[in-house]
């Protein structure tokens, strides 16, 4: 039996040369495929969280992995309607969200590797979204590096990606490439197996669930099709030109400086140098010279064009066009724009995109700075980060923490403005965020002065430390929790330079493709051995949401929740008899993991 890593190396080679793949479905044999992907998905907070079924990750094991491969030899698994909820969307409308069962849940997950496997060499380059080793900051970059000399931005947007993709087309597109049609069978059963909303069952007539293990990849291969369509048709077309003509208002005063240099006329010379700084050296408007580029992250495509707005307008009907004839989809109306890049900002991806102009500003004797990319931080968006922490305009405390303890009230400060200060460490303006950290350390100091009946003076003494930063020391506040023979733990908040960094990391970004060693769990699964009472064979793993829930197990604590408590692991491998024995226990104490 080949091993995970040697499977999807397999079809990383096969998708990197653009050979077809007849042979897919042979691979949902193999248990070492999910394995892998237990090993991906079983730390997911989704795990714990029923569908339409009370399945969970707890009591994974291989007998269940065993199961669902023996359905699938005989083509008899069958996928579950998803649990729809709906969450409220930032325009007021509701996005609809499925929650499938945990063996939809791994089956998808294995489906997803495999076609990430093959299709990952194939995507192209200006795809970032829902991909390994791209992100935001990836897709900024490229506009920021290579967008230079934009004259309008096309702001381009599908209305309703997710739930409109075309099964049939889908299915088209994936058949192109895979000739196993016992695969194409299970991944059209994934698509069609409805919903229940309220207990009412509903047909998915078209798109992928939001949610859903495998729909990020299969919207990334259906939308390749647009960035085939981009690249090969209309970038072509509306790129002309090697550099732009020079300007003859600026080639006449160079001949001018030239004769007043050979004359010894130094202060012509100097005049005529000031008048060429204030011009382009290059046409602006050479009607031989067009540019148009393109990134697109999920189903939001930004276009920038270099020429003239009526060209712009072109582009935007023939994108239009495409997506209704060829994928079935729409680009949304209000969302859709066509943006003038030097006078008004694009937003995209939370950021607001413009080019730079300014005639007066030189870095050493040139304008370097005209048609550069600058990056911003939205205004409304630091007003409405403000908002939780704000009563009647002003900082208040938050009291959903007053009863928390110093630490829990601190991290939980600490790590939203961390999250969006590192968000935003792209932007030159990022010093916009001072009036945030503002509002949220002073919404902080309130919170810990009303929880210890303090002031806020008293609190920011108590808690205030100095840190050193790549820009220097820095001031932030910290709460500790002192341990016997361990580090302390630390919550911090602040202390982040608001500098910009033009090289910001993705912190969230997740390896791929390097190797796929075991989880500890997965290890510990395999050893086949109960953790509780040494019992060996049909073993299963018991999985709770969090560390804490084991207070409610009771004390002293019992032989499982000790296993739990000394590993700080919130799994334990148990045989048979003692997993219907936590669940015995967890039942007659009303515990609900």
């Amino acid at each position: 039996m080949q091993s995970a890593t040697t499977v999807l190396g397999v079809l990383r080679e096969r998708g990197r040369r653009g050979l077809p793949c007849s042979e897919l479905f042979r691979q949902m044999f193999n248990p070492q495929l999910y394995l892998l992907a237990y090993g991906r998905t079983y730390a997911n907070h989704g795990a714990m969280t029923p569908g339409v079924t009370p399945e969970t990750v707890d009591g994974m094991s291989q007998r269940k992995i065993g199961r669902i491969i023996e359905a699938m030899r005989h083509e008899r698994y069958r996928f579950h309607p998803v649990r729809r909820i709906n969450i409220p969307k930032k325009n007021g409308k509701m996005r609809p969200l499925g929650i499938t069962t945990w063996s939809d849940k791994l089956v998808g997950e294995v489906v997803r590797l495999l076609l990430e496997a093959y299709y990952e060499p194939t995507f192209s380059g200006r795809s970032h979204g829902f991909r390994p080793r791209r992100g935001c900051h990836t897709a900024l970059r490229e506009v920021v590096n290579t967008w230079t000399g934009t004259a309008w931005f096309i702001e381009a947007d599908v209305s309703d990606c997710f739930g409109s993709l075309d099964h049939q087309v889908l299915l088209s597109i994936l058949s192109e490439k895979i000739h196993d049609q016992r695969f194409l069978r299970l991944v059209r059963n994934m698509l069609t197996a409805g919903y229940l909303e309220d207990w009412k069952w509903g047909a998915t007539l078209s798109g992928a669930p939001q949610g859903g293990e495998a729909s990020p990849i299969l919207s990334n291969i259906y939308l390749h099709k647009l960035d085939e369509f981009v690249e090969t048709v209309l970038i072509p077309e509306y790129t002309r030109g090697e550099r732009r003509a020079r300007n003859p208002a600026y080639l006449e005063l160079q001949n001018l400086l030239a004769q007043a240099r050979r004359r010894g006329d130094r202060a012509q010379a100097r005049t005529l140098r000031q008048r060429m700084t204030s011009l382009p050296s290059s046409d602006p408007n050479d009607p031989c010279y067009r540019r148009l580029r393109y990134i697109r992250y999920a189903d939001d495509q930004l276009l920038g064009f270099a020429g003239p707005k009526a060209e712009a307008e072109q582009i935007k009907q023939h994108l239009a066009a495409f997506l209704r004839d060829e994928l079935k989809l729409e680009l949304s109306q209000e969302k859709t724009l066509i943006t003038h890049a030097r006078t008004r900002a694009a937003r995209f991806l939370g950021y607001e995109i413009t080019v730079q102009h300014n005639d007066t500003k030189k870095t050493g004797r040139y304008r370097r700075v005209n048609g550069q990319i600058a990056l911003r931080v939205p205004r409304d968006v630091i007003k409405a980060k403000c908002v939780p922490y704000l009563a009647r305009g002003k900082p208040a405390k938050r009291k959903d923490l007053v009863n928390s303890n110093d630490h829990a009230i601190v991290a939980t400060f600490g790590v939203v403005y961390r999250g969006i200060v590192q968000y935003y460490l792209f932007a030159g303006d990022v010093a916009r965020l001072h009036r945030l950290r503002w509002v949220m350390e002073t919404s902080m100091l309130k919170t810990l002065a009303a929880k210890h009946r303090s002031s806020v003076p008293k609190m920011a003494a108590k808690h205030k430390a100095r840190i050193d930063t790549e820009q220097g020391p820095r001031v932030c506040f910290e709460a500790r929790i002192e341990r016997k023979n361990r580090k302390p733990l630390v919550a911090r908040f602040g202390g982040i330079p608001l500098y910009r960094q033009r090289s910001a990391k993705i912190v969230d970004r997740r390896p791929v493709w390097v190797d796929y060693p075991h989880k500890e769990l997965v290890t510990r699964l395999l050893a086949d051995t109960c953790e509780i009472c040494g019992a060996t064979g049909d073993v299963t793993v018991h999985h709770i949401r969090a560390l804490a829930d084991l207070a409610h197990a009771g004390w002293p604590p019992s032989d499982w929740a000790r296993v739990m408590l000394d590993r700080r692991r919130k799994t334990v491998v148990a045989c048979d008899s003692c997993h219907d024995h936590i669940h015995e226990a967890q039942a007659a104490r009303s515990f609900t993991p």
